[in-house]
C-alpha cells in the first residue's frame, strides 16, 4: 500500500441514515499509543459519538476505542472524551454554526492518512421521520433497478 493512500478503519453508518450531511471536515486526533495500536487492529466504534466545542477546543464524545489486547496499565477509558486537531479559526466557525437550531457536529468516519489517524467530521442537520422513510424507499428502488439489470444481462 502507497504511504499516501486512505485507510478507513471506521465508518459511522447511522450518522448518514439519521442525518443530512451539509459538509465535511478533516481533524486530526489526540490518541494515546495503546489506543492508536488498537484502531489498527480495527477495535473502534463511531456509531453513538458526537462532537462539541469546549473553550474553544473541539472534542469527540461517546466514541468507543477498545482497550488493546497486549495492553497493560497504559490502557485508556475507552468511551473518554478525545481533543480533535482543527485550527482555531476553522472551530470558531463550526461553533457558530453548531449553535443554530438543529446543526449538530457528528464523527462520519476514521481512517489513516500519511500513517496518522484522521477523523472526518460532519455538519450535519437532523432528518424528520418522513426523510427517513424517503431515503429507505429510494434505498430499495435503486437496489431493485440494480437486481433487474443485472437478470437482463444474464
Amino acid at each position: 500500500m502507497a504511504q499516501n493512500e486512505l485507510q478507513t478503519v471506521a465508518t459511522n453508518r447511522k450518522a448518514h441514515h439519521d442525518y443530512f450531511v451539509l459538509e465535511s471536515y478533516e481533524a486530526g486526533i489526540e490518541l494515546f499509543g495503546t489506543e492508536v495500536k488498537s484502531v489498527r487492529q480495527g477495535k473502534i466504534n463511531l456509531k453513538d459519538a458526537y462532537c462539541s466545542v469546549e473553550n474553544g477546543e473541539l472534542f469527540v464524545n461517546g466514541m468507543h476505542i477498545s482497550p488493546y489486547d497486549h495492553g497493560n496499565i497504559f490502557n485508556r477509558d475507552p468511551l473518554r472524551k478525545r481533543r480533535l486537531l482543527m485550527h482555531k479559526k476553522e472551530i470558531n466557525k463550526l461553533f457558530g454554526q453548531v449553535q443554530q437550531q438543529g446543526i449538530a457536529l457528528i464523527p462520519l468516519s476514521a481512517y489513516f492518512k500519511k500513517g496518522r489517524l484522521k477523523i472526518q467530521v460532519g455538519l450535519c442537520k437532523g432528518k424528520k421521520i418522513y426523510d427517513k422513510r424517503e431515503s429507505i424507499a429510494r434505498r430499495d428502488a435503486e437496489r431493485e433497478a440494480r437486481r433487474e439489470l443485472r437478470e437482463r444481462n444474464k
